[in-house]
């Protein structure tokens, strides 16, 4: 028996590549991210899917809403695939964050390093590996919706390669992505990796 995950991030907000958002509140998808979730919303339109879960964060529900208005099916919150805690870099500008040698730290070595007053990606990695084996184990060959955040959805397919965490870079996850994993009791594959859906 396996389960089908579609790893979605969220769309765009009008604060991606200026702004390490983290968890501050308040970060709403613009005017193409709305046009993104949409888009997610018709690719997923004939899909047979289960569940669909989403971050707490604004910009990840914003995205989610559509989708699961046009499947079906409610909207499950779940704060285990919710973004990597940065704790005082949340809300930085990456101008100032190219300032700071602990940030260099963070993205040469990401398996020994935290963000100040936040969390290790390793951290991260526990937590959404952990949800997709909790969601396995309720929705056995079916198929589940998870919108969540580019370095929280790497660390779940870092581990579901067998790559290490600061392998981290050696593959993107854009704004309103889908990347699709099956995973069974004899292992997992990846399926899709940053599938985007075209203008």
């Amino acid at each position: 028996m396996t389960t089908t995950f579609h790893l979605v991030r969220h769309a765009t907000h009008d604060r991606v590549g200026t702004i390490l958002c983290g968890r501050m509140p308040g970060v709403h998808l613009g005017t193409l991210g709305k046009a993104q979730a949409e888009r997610l919303a018709v690719r997923f339109t004939n899909e047979n899917i289960a569940s669909i879960q989403t971050s707490p964060l604004e910009r990840a529900v914003e995205t989610s809403e559509p989708i699961a208005a046009g499947i079906g099916q409610p909207l499950e919150i779940c704060e285990s695939i919710a973004e990597i805690d940065f704790g005082a870099w949340s809300g930085t500008s990456f101008e100032a964050l190219a300032q700071d040698p602990r940030w260099s730290a963070w993205n040469n070595a990401r398996s020994n390093s935290r963000p100040p007053y936040g969390e290790t990606m390793l951290e991260a990695q526990v937590r959404i590996v952990g949800a997709l084996e909790q969601l396995r184990s309720r929705h056995r060959d079916h198929s589940v919706i998870l919108v969540s955040h580019s370095d929280v959805i790497k660390a779940a397919l870092l581990y579901h390669l067998g790559l290490p965490i600061d392998g981290y870079a050696r593959f993107d996850i854009d704004p309103a992505s889908i990347s699709t994993l099956v995973v069974g009791d004899w292992g997992s594959k990846v399926l899709r990796l940053n599938e985007v859906m075209a203008a």
